[in-house]
This record gives C-alpha cells, structure tokens and sequence, in this order.
C-alpha cells in the first residue's frame, strides 16, 4: 500500500509539472504575445481565440490528465461573496491606476505616452470586439495566472508565498511586450491584487468578475 501510495503521488506530481509548464509557456508562444497596432480585426479575433484554446487546453489537462475537479483551481458556483470580494479587488486596482496617473507619473517624469496611444488604438475597435477581448482577459488570464499556477506551485512546493511569486511574475512577464514600462505598474499591481484575493478566498470566479471590472472601466467606457 505504501508503494502504490507514493507511486500515485509520484505521479500526480508529474502530472502537475506537466500542467505548470504548459500554463507558463502557453501564454509565451508567439500567437500568445501582443498583436501590432496594424493587426486587422480578423487577426485579433483569431488571437482571441488562441487565447481561449490555452484555458480549453489548461482545464482538460485537469480534468483528464490529473482527473481533478474544476474545484481544485477554484472554479465553483459563485455567491453574494463572490460580488462583495470582486468589487472590494477592482476598487482597489482601480486606485492604483489613479495614483499611477495622478502621482507616480508626474512625480517621476514617466512617459506615459504610448501606453496612452495602445489604450486609443483599442477604444477606436468595435465595442463588441472590446468587450470579447476584456472578457477573455477575465476569464482566461484569471484560469492561467491564478487558479492553475497557483494551485499547482502549492501542489509541488507546498510554498503559498512562492505560489504567488510565480504567479505574479508570469503575468507581469507576459504584459513586457506592451504598452511600455508605465503600464507595468498596475499590471504588476495587478498581478499582487489577483493573487492575493485567489489565496484569500480561493475563489476564482471571484478574481474573473474583479479582472472584468477593471479592465472594462479601461477598455468599454471612452
């Protein structure tokens, strides 16, 4: 028994390393990095969809590989909490975006200009092409970044805070080739808040509806 045991476990090790590695370079290959401001709005909607084939692909090595619940990376029926928590995350994101633009960037002569153009670039795109893009944000980047490579870090380390490190530096890491160094700010930001709200209630959909907010304040209103 206690051979089969730590064959099993072993194996679910494994398993998970196989998953880790496929949520942190997904994300790197090269339809999973920003598109040109010239890309034409089929290109971009075909880059949306690479983007949802990497959660597709993520929750059926769950499922079937490490024959694990979508519960394990917190994916469950979502409650009042679920709302209160959300929008406690977005106002606080929200916030740093404020003190971002109102202090840092002044106060240190940071140039904000082309983060301002990328943000431009997509307000001028359809609204209902802006509103699958700030969706598939929510959901996928939430699924990736936080719920699978934060529970599969803690699987194999049994380290919360390294878990969170990971996480935070694959989602910073991942936003390098955008809008500029300004824009990492609250990316980083971001990637703190997301985080620590998924190891505090462990509650993914939680973390999309805040992921949701704050990029459709950015993204749907302008």
């Amino acid at each position: 028994m206690v051979e089969t045991a730590y064959g099993e476990d072993r194996q679910s090790r494994l398993r998970a390393c196989i998953g880790l590695a496929a949520a942190v370079i997904l994300p790197l290959l090269p339809m999973g990095k920003g598109i040109t401001q010239g890309a034409s709005l089929p290109v971009l909607l075909v880059h949306e969809a690479v983007w949802w084939s990497y959660a597709a692909i993520v929750l059926l090595w769950l499922h079937f590989g490490e024959r694990l619940p979508l519960s394990s990376i917190g994916l469950r029926r979502p409650n009042w909490k679920t709302v209160g928590y959300a929008l406690l995350a977005a106002v606080v994101l929200l916030l740093v975006f404020v003190v971002q633009s109102l202090v840092i960037v002044p106060m240190f002569h940071l140039d904000a200009s082309r983060a301002v153009v990328e943000r431009n670039l997509i307000l001028a795109r359809p609204f209902w092409y802006r509103l699958l893009m700030v969706l598939r944000a929510a959901v996928v980047e939430e699924i990736l970044f936080r719920g699978y490579i934060i529970e599969k870090v803690r699987q194999l380390t049994g380290s919360t805070a390294l878990a969170v490190v990971v996480s935070v530096a694959t989602f910073t890491y991942m936003h390098l080739s955008g809008w500029g160094a300004v824009h990492l700010i609250p990316v980083f930001a971001g990637g703190v808040i997301f985080a620590l709200l998924y190891v505090w209630r462990r509650d993914l959909p939680s973390n999309m509806l805040a992921h949701f907010i704050t990029d459709g304040v950015g993204f749907l209103i302008g």
